[in-house]
């Protein structure tokens, strides 16, 4: 297969942008859009890249048939928060006239932080085999299958250990910024 790799944050900046990265949407068989949770959604940018896709295949009377898939990363350790991100993408990909190829939805994010996942190690053989399920389904122009979803979905660590290497992580920001001892402040807290 070819790919074609597009940053949405760089193609909505400017009208010009936003046409080459429609461009390379009319040439794609299956579209992927890889994102970080926000909340519980998508980060803005890549909402107003898919408000711009519907709206550019919807004005054509024949808009190339293909498949969409989501992969949502988050940084909570439950990856139920992805739900409603993957959702909205559903609704798009029926929006659009796309065949909806599946959402592969990834909690505990925050320890890949943002490394290669072969340089992840062990923790990440799940995502790499998940996502080569996914890669071989959508090369078949099938959807992603369930093992693949739920390989996705499985914690690298159990909750507590994430929880409690986040407050590692936050007590050690802390003493590097030099205020570990001021993060019980209320510097606007009224009253006694």
């Amino acid at each position: 297969m070819h790919t074609e790799t597009c940053h949405v944050a760089m193609a909505m900046r400017a009208p010009a942008q936003t046409r080459e990265f429609l461009q390379a949407v009319d040439r794609a068989d299956a579209l992927i859009l890889a994102f970080p949770l926000y909340v519980d959604s998508l980060p803005y940018l890549a909402t107003l890249a898919l408000e711009r896709i519907a709206a550019h295949r919807q004005s054509q009377t024949e808009p190339r048939p293909g498949s969409f898939l989501a992969i949502a990363n988050c940084g909570f350790p439950e990856v139920a928060h992805n739900a409603t991100a993957i959702a909205i993408c559903k609704q798009f990909s029926e929006e659009a006239g796309y065949a909806w190829a599946g959402g592969l939805a990834l909690g505990m994010g925050g320890a890949i932080a943002g490394r290669a996942l072969s340089e992840v190690g062990g923790m990440a053989h799940n995502v790499i085999a998940a996502l080569d399920l996914a890669a071989e389904a959508i090369a078949a122009g099938n959807p992603v299958p369930e093992d693949a979803i739920t390989l996705m979905a499985k914690p690298f660590i159990p909750i507590t250990g994430y929880m409690l290497m986040g407050d590692i992580g936050w007590l050690a920001e802390a003493r590097r910024n030099h205020v570990l001892t001021r993060l019980g402040a209320r510097p606007f807290r009224q009253g006694p």
